[in-house]
């Protein structure tokens, strides 16, 4: 019990309200950019989201629709990051929203961030479940079911959640730098090798005629979707060193880093094939029922067939790490709600080292509540699971990104803390314009995007606008009482 309790001074309501924080200066720039990298789990972006994006999206013009996505994100950053310098609190947009459009709306998006995170990490342990059995079936020869892995795994994420944040970004730092070193290296090979059959193909694929090719919004789509979890640089900020320069630092690099990433490796991947070849063979890879052959075979023609052994495994690394780091945004969201008093304050309570452990244990439950009823309805955990939960956690992160956007206009127009056009008003409405867009498209290919019905796609769109006005409602009541 030791090791789940606080101080005396903090163990009352008022008290622990205003003392309980989390751990000073355990993260520097680094540290805090391997939790985003991981939430953004590279290799599952791009063996998961780049096939598809080729086979029904745009074809040879996706690595310039990464470019476009990595623009609009960029530029709701400089608003975001700009917030965060006179803000440092592990709610992030809930707190954020909160200062610019008002508490209850702050605290309607605080609901839609949990639900955010914990249907992307569920949706994760869908597919991290059916690749580790997978895995172990292909060379045990034995069949364990995909949910047993993801109960498993459960635990380790608890365990390592309360063991500390540093303990965390150690070990997202292993499976971040495997994946990030394999994709990289192919893709300076595929390079300087000049390219594939048809060369490196810069017309090709960035041309104005290759962007626009096909249905350029469905591969927009999956690109955003792919750079979803950056804005975590700021959910670390009370456990940053020098958080008003660590995170901004932290939240530019990471936006430039991933967008620089896809670009090039999914460019490669195009050459290696050859533009005009590539979105058959992506189709091809969907049909067979295995999109990341799409992704793998290239990268085992350069170095051999190892890779095909090698490529699974990190896949299935790359999806705990994303766990791992999802685990942690939501518990600091949970945190931060309890010290704010809209939460039980048991949820505020620290450990030794000073990490969220009571959070950390309701967001696991939290998890199993979501995994379960899949497992016991006998769903395909890929086609449903991940499928669905992805497609609604994108949603709701983008609606995030366009509250805070017009959040960032409204409070330093009234506060006059920053004057800089540019930082406060004119990048922010660019990134909120640029965000409604991707918004209006994920609504116009949502149906696309979970591989499901009209009917599923109807009730997890509008699961979105109920959990604000929910959590904007409970807050209210909680405030009343």
């Amino acid at each position: 019990m030791d090791s789940q309790t606080v101080d005396a001074s903090s163990q009352t309501e008022e008290g622990t309200r205003s003392t309980a924080t989390l751990k000073r200066n355990a993260l520097g720039v680094l540290g805090i950019l391997f939790f985003v990298l991981s939430a953004q789990a590279p290799l599952t972006g791009i063996a998961g989201a780049v096939p598809i994006a080729v086979a029904v999206g745009n074809g040879p013009g996706v690595p310039a629709a990464y470019a476009v996505a990595g623009a609009v994100i960029l530029l709701f950053s400089v608003g975001f990051v700009t917030m965060g310098r006179h803000v440092v609190n592990a709610g992030a947009f809930y707190t954020y929203i909160g200062k610019g459009l008002g508490r209850t709306t702050g605290s309607g998006s605080a609901a839609v961030a949990l639900f955010a995170y914990c249907t992307v990490q569920a949706a994760i342990y869908g597919l991290y479940g059916a690749t580790v059995s997978g895995l172990v079936e292909h060379y045990s020869g034995g069949h364990v079911a995909w949910w047993v892995w993801a109960l498993v795994t459960m635990v380790v994420v608890q365990v390592l959640g309360a063991a500390g944040i540093e303990l965390g970004a150690k070990v997202l730092a292993v499976f971040v730098l495997a994946e990030f070193s394999i994709l990289l290296v192919f893709a300076l090979v595929t390079l300087v090798k000049g390219g594939g059959p048809e060369g490196l193909a810069v017309t090709e694929t960035f041309s104005p005629d290759a962007v626009m090719d096909g249905a350029p919004g469905v591969a927009l789509m999956f690109a955003v979707a792919s750079m979803f979890g950056f804005e975590a640089t700021a959910i670390y900020g009370e456990e940053a060193r020098e958080p008003h320069r660590t995170v901004p630092r932290a939240t530019y690099l990471s936006v430039a880093v991933v967008t620089g990433f896809f670009v090039f490796v999914s460019w490669m991947l195009i050459s290696a094939y050859g533009p005009s070849k590539a979105t058959a063979a992506a189709g091809r890879a969907l049909e067979g029922g295995d999109s990341t052959l799409f992704v793998f075979a290239p990268i085992a023609d350069q170095f051999g067939g190892w890779v095909n052994d090698v490529l699974p495994i990190l896949l299935a690394t790359s999806l705990f790490a994303g766990i791992l780091a999802f685990h942690n945004s939501a518990n600091r969201y949970l945190f931060s709600l309890s010290r704010e008093g809209l939460l039980p304050g048991r949820l505020r309570t620290l450990n030794r080292r000073r990490s969220p452990w009571a959070a950390g244990l309701v967001q696991t439950v939290i998890a199993v509540l979501l995994v379960v009823p899949f497992a016991l309805a006998g769903k395909d955990p890929v086609l449903t699971l991940f499928s669905w939960f992805s497609g609604v956690g994108v949603l709701a992160c983008m609606l995030l990104y366009f509250l805070t956007s017009i959040s960032v206009i409204v409070f330093f127009r009234r506060e006059r803390l920053d004057t800089r056009l540019w930082h406060t008003l004119i990048a922010p409405a660019l990134g909120a314009a640029g965000i409604a867009g991707v918004i209006w498209v994920v609504l116009a290919n949502f149906t696309t995007l979970i591989g499901g019905d009209p009917a599923t796609a109807t009730w997890l769109v509008l699961a979105v606008p109920a959990v604000l006005l929910l959590g904007a409602a409970a807050a209210r009541l909680v405030r009343t009482r």
